[in-house]
């Protein structure tokens, strides 16, 4: 009897759904299963999906390749053909350039970071305009706390040659109040950007169902200076 392959059992019904409803229709993994084609003697193609999808939630944009290439089964050509798709999604992705003049225009491309079990801890870079130059993970954290250093924040935004930041993190809690230290990290990233002539535009927490913006919320110290909501643009 022909043994059945793991494309053969899989692929039919991704495809089926994807020319049925679209692309936008499948989930991450069904999408990364598309790009990879079949999986190998060492793994299945959905689990190697799988991994790969938790891999690019945990990696910046320049660390995908080395990142992939760390998982068990992932050659050097399917960490390759994923990354190439990542790239050309990304040179026609929505957010590029897209104007941020409010909080409420950030969290659409950050709310996906709402589900993740691990707090992520992002950086969203822009131009003088106010228009997204990239979204960057700085670090992933464990399930109720995340490191970073606002070198990382500003080399990042140096390089990018930003005028101005926002940073975003999700709360696996639930719960978008932000703790004592979101409070002092986003204060210390106020006062570095003043020096570094990189204005820190807000802070945004977000979670499955709400999300929480410190200018809303006239928390940043330059609202309490002035006591008033200091709009972005």
């Amino acid at each position: 009897m022909k043994k059945i392959s793991n494309e053969e059992k899989i692929r039919p019904s991704v495809r089926e759904s994807a020319m049925e409803h679209g692309l936008s229709y499948l989930f991450d993994e069904e999408l990364v299963m598309l790009i990879l084609g079949t999986g190998n003697s060492q793994m299945p193609v959905e689990i190697m999906a799988d991994k790969i999808v938790d891999a690019l939630d945990d990696s910046d944009p320049a660390e995908v390749v080395k990142n992939l290439l760390k998982l068990k089964g992932v050659g050097q050509g399917k960490a390759l053909a994923v990354a190439a798709a990542l790239e050309l999604g990304r040179r026609r992705n929505s957010h590029l350039c897209a104007p941020i003049s409010s909080s409420s225009d950030i969290v659409p491309f950050v709310q996906n970071y709402a589900v993740c079990k691990k707090e992520h801890f992002l950086l969203v870079t822009l131009n003088g305009s106010h228009e997204i130059i990239q979204i960057h993970v700085i670090s992933v954290g464990t399930l109720n706390r995340t490191l970073i250093h606002p070198r990382e924040i500003f080399g990042a935004a140096i390089r990018e040659d930003a005028a101005a930041i926002i940073v975003c993190h999700n709360h696996p809690s639930g719960n978008c109040e932000p703790s004592e230290e979101d409070i002092q990290v986003t204060h210390n990233l106020e006062r570095v950007g003043e020096i570094m002539g990189i204005e820190l535009l807000d802070h945004i927490i977000v979670c499955r169902d709400s999300y929480f913006s410190f200018v809303d919320s006239k928390m940043l110290l330059r609202n309490k200076k002035k006591n008033v909501i200091v709009k972005m643009a």
